[in-house]
């Protein structure tokens, strides 16, 4: 798609946008599914849309894309721990904050999205903060402006997703990634996620055994004066905990995009109906290579493990990093050097930035020998890292759609959809919504 200026009507639909309340869009938050275009076969519902899909335009869909991964400014680290004090907590893997949390500003997640343009990576986690309020007002012109320049396509066709099972569950097979929708697919790595939980531990005087196996990790007691030894965590609870807190950061996202629906008129839904396997590569058909990402297969697992897509999306783990040990220097690199959340020259939202971000300790050799030691001794003994849990994880999906209001003013009461639905057409394209 080109990009253009906002038309007079955008622009004045824009303005609406940016006055829509925030509790409107939280009680009309609904998931509305028949898109213009669409057509349900059969059932109480059986209805074929008289209209021809509308794709979105470039505007709608940077609006869409700045809400559920835009940078906001910078974000403001953690605080303060006694346990380093005077030092300021060096959790964080990103100095920017986003339109979501991410624990401890760990920020591991991206977004890519498909439409009927082609196949797209949206990266923003390391961009920095694009825009930020100390000097100027955040607007939704100002956060698609900014985010513009972030898109990469990856591919000119639209991502490949047979309308059945497996690919997509049956009940989103007649609705899913359908002409003129946009479809984000927010992807959390859990490889670096649980680096960031293990740089987590040890800085707070904690090591993992491994639980599966019921054994110690061998060479952990070299570190005895950092962690405790005699009291270590179990891995699967690591694992578990990476999972989950990246899991929240994919919804979060995806939640910011379905109330930005809501405020904008776009039907649309936030949902987990499609294999992920099938979605990151990892279908075993070469006609549905979703997102093109490197898979491997091991007898030990039950399930094909994808890691990433060179140059584009990469685990932080072997085969996209030597070992584990490269793994961690690369992770410590991304918060201590240039443009990280703890490098002194990187801009902050603190009156004395360089103050606060150079008075992090950072990581020494070894910390970062304890840190790669027990991650080194999982993907030594499962094969990959993680070793219980996906190595890259999908959840929640969004999908973007142009309303069938006939369909719901035939088949549902008022009050079905918001007055932003009524007047989408009118106010963003200037045409008439029946």
């Amino acid at each position: 798609m080109s990009v253009t200026r906002p038309t007079t009507t955008e622009t004045e639909a824009l303005g609406e946008l940016a006055a829509f309340p925030l509790v409107e869009a939280l009680f009309g938050r609904r998931s509305r599914r028949f898109a213009l275009g669409g057509e349900i076969p059969d059932g109480p519902l059986a209805y074929r849309s008289r209209h021809e899909p509308l794709p979105l335009t470039e505007l709608e869909r940077m609006l869409v894309l700045s809400a559920m991964g835009g940078t906001t400014g910078w974000h403001y680290a953690i605080t303060r721990h006694a346990r380093y004090a005077p030092h300021v907590s060096n959790y964080s893997g990103a100095a920017a904050g986003r339109t979501f949390p991410s624990a401890a500003g760990f920020h591991t997640a991206e977004l890519f999205f498909t439409d009927d343009s082609g196949l797209y990576f949206f990266p923003t986690r390391d961009a920095g903060a694009l825009v930020d309020p100390s000097i100027e007002t955040l607007t939704p012109e100002l956060m698609v402006a900014r985010h513009r320049e972030r898109v990469r396509r990856l591919s000119p066709e639209r991502l490949h997703l047979p309308a059945q099972e497996p690919y997509l569950e049956g009940h989103n097979t007649w609705c899913v990634n359908v002409p003129g929708s946009l479809l984000v697919i927010p992807v959390a790595d859990i490889a670096q996620h649980l680096i960031a939980v293990l740089c987590f531990l040890v800085q707070n005087g904690y090591a993992l055994y491994d639980d599966v196996g019921d054994r110690r990790i061998p060479g952990l007691e070299d570190f005895r004066g950092l962690v405790d030894v005699e009291e270590p965590f179990p891995l699967t609870f690591a694992e578990q905990y990476a999972l989950t807190e990246a899991t929240a950061e994919l919804a979060t996202a995806c939640y910011a995009g379905v109330l930005t629906l809501q405020a904008m008129g776009l039907g649309g839904w936030m949902f987990d109906g499609i294999d992920r396997f099938c979605m990151l590569g990892a279908s075993g058909d070469p006609d549905v290579p979703g997102l093109g990402f490197r898979y491997d297969e091991d007898e030990r697992w039950s399930t094909p493990n994808p890691t990433g897509r060179e140059g584009v999306f990469e685990a932080y783990c072997p085969p996209h990093h030597r070992d584990m040990a490269a793994a961690v220097e690369a992770f410590a690199r991304r918060k201590f050097g240039p443009g990280g959340p703890f490098h002194r020259d990187t801009p902050g939202a603190w009156t004395d930035s360089p103050g606060f971000r150079g008075s992090a300790q950072v990581h020494d050799d070894e910390f970062k020998a304890c840190v790669a030691l027990q991650a080194q001794y999982v993907w030594d003994t499962f094969g990959k890292f993680p070793g219980t849990v996906p190595t890259v994880f999908i959840m929640n999906y969004v999908q973007a759609h142009h309303l069938d209001l006939d369909f719901y003013d035939r088949f549902f009461k008022p009050g079905a959809y918001l007055d932003t639905h009524a007047t989408h057409l009118e106010k963003w394209h200037g045409r008439d919504g029946k």
